[in-house]
């Protein structure tokens, strides 16, 4: 009775300590992140760095992974330019593969040329799965021309100069990353029989048609397609939202002038070569636009979708007094 007693006083006093001192409860666990950058950038460069800051203001405690094809900052904003996006897409499935925290699934964001190449990881792999993925001027539909360089920048010049010179050769299909999203509308039967990339997530080409890419796009909470609406980067813009230009023997009116075709019109989606119709028509796809050039990217506009379609909790996280009582007193 009296060691009854004993125990009685010292759980009363212990819950008496609990209650009376604030608790300092841990941030809730939140699905993490993965972001893979653009053209030009790194994993780590300073903008990146300062993006995901911003991201962990607004979900604290949010496990952030930035995609890089290599550990030194000058030879991953290099392979952005020079390399085999195929090959590039195995290794970051290995390197998603291998990080512990991942491995529960995780929200995306890729910039620029990153989100077409995160749609790519969700067709060919997804797994560990990615629930809700965020594109920012991305080409999706690929570029019917190549982005224009600063007269400083190296890598982007020589790039654009090897491209312009034989966009579809099989050296550039598997060495240049532009000419592997390269979609001109008036070489379309060139780009379907040499398209080392693009034309294969885009199951454009029947005979090498793929069905597991629609039934993992169709996984996808929330496919977020995000425009930007001064964008002179992304040829066409529209791209960002499954758009093109018609090829010359479309309706191109006058005989000269560009049609678009948005996505709901596009032969991709009207017979679902990728999932993306079974996708928009349960209310899963989302075109956003942001104001300005191409990845000008204004709270305003980020801030919203990362919010709303990033760190996600996970569970139902309130300890409880007694979760506490029982911690202190071991």
């Amino acid at each position: 009775m009296a060691r009854l007693l004993s125990f009685t006083i010292s759980l009363l006093a212990v819950v008496s300590y609990v209650l009376s001192t604030p608790l300092r409860l841990p941030d809730a666990p939140r699905r993490p992140l993965v972001i893979w950058h653009g053209l030009g950038d790194s994993y780590a460069s300073p903008g990146m760095l300062q993006f995901m800051e911003l991201i962990k203001e607004v979900h604290p405690g949010i496990f952030i992974h930035s995609i890089r094809l290599d550990e030194d900052l000058d030879k991953d904003q290099k392979a952005g330019f020079f390399g085999d996006v195929n090959e590039q897409l195995d290794l970051v499935n290995e390197q998603i593969g291998a990080i512990p925290e991942l491995q529960g699934g995780f929200d995306a964001i890729g910039f620029s040329q990153g989100g077409q190449f995160l749609r790519a990881y969700v067709e060919r792999y997804n797994s560990p799965p990615i629930n809700n993925l965020i594109t920012f001027g991305s080409q999706h539909m690929g570029v019917s021309d190549l982005p224009m360089c600063s007269r400083w920048d190296i890598f982007c010049n020589l790039a654009r100069r090897a491209a312009r010179g034989g966009v579809y050769t099989q050296w550039a299909q598997h060495n240049l990353v532009q000419a592997q999203y390269y979609r001109d509308p008036d070489q379309l039967d060139a780009y379907l029989n040499s398209s080392s990339f693009l034309a294969s997530i885009n199951n454009e080409v029947p005979e090498r048609a793929n069905g597991t890419y629609a039934a993992h796009l169709a996984t996808l909470n929330t496919l977020v397609l995000v425009l930007f609406s001064a964008d002179k980067t992304v040829v066409p813009k529209e791209s960002a939202w499954f758009g093109s230009y018609s090829a010359p023997n479309g309706s191109r009116r006058g005989g000269d002038e560009k049609v678009m075709v948005p996505m709901r019109l596009q032969p991709l989606y009207a017979q679902d070569w990728i999932g993306l119709r079974r996708l928009d028509q349960a209310g899963r796809v989302l075109l956003e636009t942001c104001e300005g050039e191409h990845m000008q990217l204004a709270e305003e506009c980020w801030r919203p979708l990362v919010e709303r379609f990033t760190g996600g909790l996970l569970e139902e996280y309130a300890p409880s007094v007694w979760d506490e009582v029982l911690r202190v007193q071991n």
